[in-house]
């Protein structure tokens, strides 16, 4: 699989000259320090620094392959390496854990554990309120900042779901697990919010998430399987009736049938694991393999 590792550059100054000048001071301070040369307009600079996570330096110095870009952003210059990093091999999953993705709640794992998403929607709002206050300004400072804040938002928000993915994966692997969530594709589309609930629609980061999800299976040999999201929220997991009277409010689900409640989150993502189990189990199937 294909991953981008980020490394800075130490120092990092504004232009070719100025590297070249702390070019001498940036070895003296770094004598067993990895470094990298880069094509300028100046010319070729040797020797230059570069710095990051441990890990991301780690798969650079052993699975980089072919060239890198130099970026420079936020007055830092970057280098992005694209590195190929062998997949292991997925182990069969003895179970499943379930994901429900959602707004009011980020994902909601069929084992009960729920990662709110109350935070990130305070901080949604109060940054849409900054940007307003930025806006109304209609100034170039003004909107340079609002771009810096939108940027900002996005690396929160991404840096939330890899928190959640990260836990989930780690749980499935330590359990011998796969991971199941729902296919959401065209949701957009398909529903039509209310005008208080356009911007939280549009910004809710469920694509992400999921393919957060996805390539942190494949790098710990973990399963990984989208399932229908059709009633998810709606079906009883005990006696299979499906109605939309089973979830009287948002939060809250009782089966009008056999009388089971519960969450409404946690209810839809042990659905999602048992229609992992049905598919797994039919994709694998021995008579389906032979043909």
């Amino acid at each position: 699989m294909k991953l981008v590792v980020q490394v800075r550059l130490l120092p990092t100054p504004e232009d070719a000259s100025a590297l070249q000048r702390t070019l001498h001071a940036c070895n003296a301070a770094a004598n067993d320090a990895r470094t990298v040369s880069i094509w300028t307009t100046a010319g070729r600079l040797k020797g230059l620094c570069y710095a990051g996570h441990p890990e991301q330096v780690a798969l650079l110095v052993k699975y980089r392959k072919g060239e890198s870009d130099l970026v420079h952003r936020a007055g830092k210059w970057l280098l992005l390496a694209v590195c190929e990093v062998p997949e292991p091999t997925v182990s069969e999953p003895r179970g499943w854990v379930g994901v429900d993705r959602g707004m009011a709640n980020l994902a909601t794992a069929s084992d009960g554990t729920n990662y709110q998403g109350r935070r990130l929607g305070r901080y949604r709002r109060w940054r849409a309120r900054k940007r307003a206050e930025l806006q109304a300004r209609q100034t170039r400072s003004a909107s340079r900042r609002a771009k810096r804040m939108a940027r900002r938002e996005t690396r929160h928000a991404a840096h939330t779901n890899h928190e959640i993915s990260k836990e989930i994966v780690a749980v499935a692997q330590r359990t011998g697990r796969g991971v199941a969530v729902e296919d959401l594709g065209g949701i957009r589309e398909r529903v039509r919010p209310s005008r208080d609930q356009r911007a939280a629609l549009s910004s809710w980061p469920f694509r992400q998430l999921g393919e957060y999800l996805a390539y942190k299976c494949r790098r710990a040999g973990v399963a990984f399987l989208e399932v229908d999201a059709r009633h998810t929220s709606q079906r009883c997991p005990r006696c299979g009736h499906t109605e939309r009277g089973n979830r009287p409010t948002r939060d809250h689900f009782r089966c009008r049938r056999c009388g089971l409640a519960g969450p409404a989150d946690h209810v839809a993502g042990v659905n999602v694991r048992e229609r992992a189990r049905l598919a797994w189990g039919f994709v694998n199937s021995p008579a389906l393999q032979e043909t």
